[in-house]
């Protein structure tokens, strides 16, 4: 494997830590309105990616193929938004750490499924019980970060 994709992945984690972040005191700023966050944050994205993709070409035919797509495909972006939405609306509720914790929690489990059934048109990579250990090792220490400090308190009560 390549050490610069999984930093390219580490730097993503990065920037969705502080897209919440800032989408959080954008909500602020328009009033606790967190749609309007959220779309504001969304149109912001679309058209940085569409002077990216107009600069580097290629896109009317890109276009022309999405009417070719399976509808199912196109899910992708009613998924994010309802992400960048739920981030936005639960980050000052249960804070940053228990919200990205949770969310990739749930990536990490959705990955697994996902790969192991080949699900989606993903190249199907089976889950070994070795990997399985991992990750419950992994949602065990989540658990202690979430609620490490509750149940410290119950053993020193």
């Amino acid at each position: 494997m390549n050490a610069a994709y999984y930093l390219l992945a580490i730097c993503a984690g990065l920037g969705i830590t502080l897209q919440t972040t800032l989408n959080g005191q954008l909500a602020k700023g328009v009033g606790g309105d967190s749609v309007a966050a959220a779309l504001f944050s969304f149109t912001a994205g679309a058209l940085c990616l569409g002077i990216f993709s107009l600069m580097r070409g290629g896109i009317v035919a890109s276009i022309a193929a999405i009417p070719a797509q399976p509808l199912w495909s196109l899910l992708g972006g009613l998924l994010g938004a309802g992400a960048l939405l739920s981030y936005v609306v639960l980050a000052p509720k249960i804070g940053l750490s228990a919200l990205l914790g949770l969310a990739i929690a749930g990536q990490i489990i959705s990955s697994l499924v996902i790969d192991h059934f080949g699900l989606l048109g993903a190249v199907e990579r089976p889950v070994s019980g070795f990997k399985l250990a991992g990750v419950i090792v992994m949602l065990g220490g989540l658990a202690i970060a979430l609620f490490g400090d509750r149940w410290s308190g119950l053993v020193s009560s």
